[in-house]
């Protein structure tokens, strides 16, 4: 928490210095800035523009997830901010000295402002973790996406069992079928199929392979599924990978989904799959008998394919539905949500769960939206990094609503009793051409010529 309150600091300087050199532009004052100040505003210019670039290309679909980081860091923010405010007000203060009447009076209006938006904005802030510690919620169980991704190829056997260590309380994975109906593990599917994770270009350079009846069950099982998580190394951690671990990982292939059931069998734990099939009534039939004849509990499986539900329950009525959305799972009176992270707020998460509803939020993995949804009271969420996410003990910060207020109450009474003194001080110094805080020939304000 100290580097995000020592970050917005720096970024609330920066921003509000830009912002009063444009207002001092706008009222035809003339700036002559120390380097010291030229060198933040040049710097929050920059990281501006990077960062709104950067976040734009890169993480477009990520956009969504900024409330959520404002949820995570708001009341540490607020603190950063009054501090940049605090620190920037000398500045302000000698400008208001050396302008004229008018530009005074738009000074202390639109300076008045700014510091009583800052120093009220925790009227507005809510948090997840803004509670009381004895209303923590248990921690949320781990569902390994595709295994431990991170640890070894997805959807790979090394994968799953990677994840088990984790103690994952359930594996998640995607189900295609074979030209002979034998249900495998794999992502990718139509004309991305089997292209990112295997080598099949290689091993059939001259074949079509759009969808997975393309090619037999012997076909698939001799294509290699693990060489690329070596080369590409996806999520930077091959580098934590032990030799043996790497050799190992090189040598993976393409599992049966029975081969995974048998694992989940073994150790007790629940498979949730997404099923990826042109005709998935057809292959859902399929599925549902490999899985009945595997021997696994049928409470050990989170039904997820949308298609036939009822068909399903007169099947294998002990199935777990699971539903993606809300509305569904109401329609259908089911108690199993399976949602994007940002797609739930806070309140609907801990309305679901007052009425005993199970949701799992994918895919998780940073710490701080872990601990934010841990404190929202998610049930469970879907990640690449269990075996990061199992040793959190406790979410990075919660704090009951009193003790948050009377801090920021605190903080905001300090900041402006330091700036009622800064102002002192500059009034006592309305002869002075430069700045106590930068002593020098250089003025930080100066008035325009008329």
């Amino acid at each position: 928490m100290v580097v995000i309150i020592v970050s917005a600091v720096l970024t609330g300087y920066c921003t509000l210095l830009l912002l009063f050199v444009l207002f001092q532009a706008a009222l035809r004052e003339k700036l002559n800035l120390h380097w010291i100040h030229k060198f933040f505003l040049s710097l929050g210019i920059a990281v501006i523009i990077l960062g709104l670039t950067g976040f734009s290309v890169g993480w477009r679909e990520e956009w969504s997830t900024v409330h959520l980081s404002l949820q995570a860091t708001a009341p540490f923010l607020q603190f950063g901010f009054v501090g940049a405010l605090t620190l920037l007000s000398p500045f302000v203060f000698e400008c208001y000295h050396r302008a004229k009447y008018g530009s005074k009076v738009l000074i202390v209006v639109v300076f008045g402002a700014v510091s009583a938006a800052i120093f009220l904005c925790p009227l507005l802030i809510q948090s997840p973790c803004l509670i009381e510690l004895d209303e923590l919620p248990e921690k949320p169980k781990l569902i390994g996406h595709r295994g431990a991704p991170m640890l070894a190829p997805e959807n790979t056997m090394m994968s799953f069992n990677r994840s088990i260590a984790c103690g994952v309380k359930a594996f998640e994975t995607d189900v295609q079928l074979r030209y002979d109906r034998i249900p495998f593990l794999m992502h990718d599917n139509e004309s991305e199929f089997l292209r990112r994770t295997t080598d099949v270009k290689e091993i059939f350079p001259n074949k079509h392979f759009n969808y997975s009846g393309n090619l037999t069950w012997e076909e698939l099982q001799s294509l290699n599924a693990g060489e690329w998580f070596i080369k590409t190394d996806p999520f930077h951690s091959v580098s934590q990978l032990s030799e043996e671990d790497k050799e190992m990982a090189k040598n993976q292939t393409i599992p049966s989904l029975l081969k995974l059931l048998n694992l989940a069998e073994q150790h007790n734990i629940s498979v949730m799959f997404d099923l990826y099939s042109p005709n998935q009534e057809y292959d859902m039939n399929e599925t549902i008998n490999v899985i009945l004849n595997s021997g696994i509990k049928q409470n050990l499986i989170f039904w997820l394919p949308p298609v036939e539900r009822e068909i399903v329950n007169v099947t294998a009525p002990g199935f777990i539905h699971v539903y993606k959305n809300v509305t569904e799972m109401h329609n259908r009176g089911g108690n199993h949500l399976n949602s994007r992270y940002n797609e739930v707020n806070a309140e609907e998460i801990r309305d679901l769960r007052r009425k005993n509803v199970s949701v799992n939020l994918w895919t998780v993995n940073e710490r701080w939206l872990f601990s934010l949804l841990w404190c929202a009271g998610a049930s469970s969420v879907t990640t690449n990094s269990c075996h990061l996410l199992k040793d959190v003990d406790h979410p990075d910060w919660i704090m009951s609503h009193k003790k948050y207020t009377i801090i920021w109450i605190a903080v905001d009474f300090m900041s402006f009793l330091i700036m009622i003194g800064l102002y002192s001080f500059h009034s006592e110094k309305t002869d002075s051409s430069a700045s106590p805080y930068f002593p020098g020939k250089h003025a930080a304000c100066v008035t325009k010529e008329v």
